[in-house]
């Protein structure tokens, strides 16, 4: 059975506004016609990207980051150039001179008969000597003698006082000798001002007679 065909509809004539044909309005947003087609994307070239932008960053409002560079890698011309690390200092073999001064310091005391002869390592903890000598004596004249014997052995052995103190009053007398300063204190004196807890945190050893 043949089906009818449908004439096709007639279209109706344009209106003239204006002498003018009407255009069809473009996209949302791109009404003008100034640099492009009718109906095309607003600024730029017809067809072509938002804005104009090349990557189009601008248009959506996006900052475009500085690119980020990794470490340069190392050609193989290069490898094994670096500067080898210092070799470790070898430790020393010399004699602590320091420590023998001190030692031979509390063995003159003991010869006068001072008690509880204590040396102080003091090095990093103290800025005017390496060894601290602290004796006790019984009495003002006994720290006087003891004070003299030990001067008269360190000027035998070679070694001469920087400094003294305290000689007047005989109740702790002070004997310099650079590295290695002497102590000797009456037993008051010494519990009052209590160097042995002042420099408790030095490392320390007595000397026996």
């Amino acid at each position: 059975m043949a089906t009818k065909k449908k004439a096709p509809a007639k279209k109706a004539p344009a209106k003239k506004t204006g002498g003018r044909p009407a255009f069809k309005a473009g996209k949302a947003g791109g009404g003008s016609t100034r640099g492009g087609k009718p109906g095309g994307r607003p600024g730029g070239k017809p067809g072509g990207k938002p804005g104009g932008s090349r990557g189009g960053a601008s248009a959506r409002g996006e900052r475009k980051l500085p690119r980020v560079r990794g470490p340069r890698r190392k050609l193989p011309k290069q490898l094994g150039r670096e500067a080898a690390l210092p070799a470790a200092p070898a430790p020393s073999s010399l004699p602590d001179l320091g420590r023998e001064v001190a030692v031979s310091v509390a063995k003159a005391g003991l010869d006068k008969k001072a008690e509880d002869v204590v040396v102080f390592d003091v090095r990093g903890l103290s800025s005017y000597a390496d060894y601290l000598v602290v004796m006790s004596a019984d009495s003002d004249r006994q720290a006087s003698a003891i004070a003299d014997h030990v001067d008269a052995s360190m000027k035998e052995a070679g070694h001469q006082k920087v400094s003294v103190e305290g000689y007047e009053t005989g109740t702790w007398i002070i004997v310099d000798y650079g590295d290695v300063v002497t102590h000797v204190m009456g037993r008051e004196a010494r519990g009052f001002y209590d160097l042995d807890g002042l420099w408790a945190d030095a490392p320390r050893f007595k000397v026996e007679g």
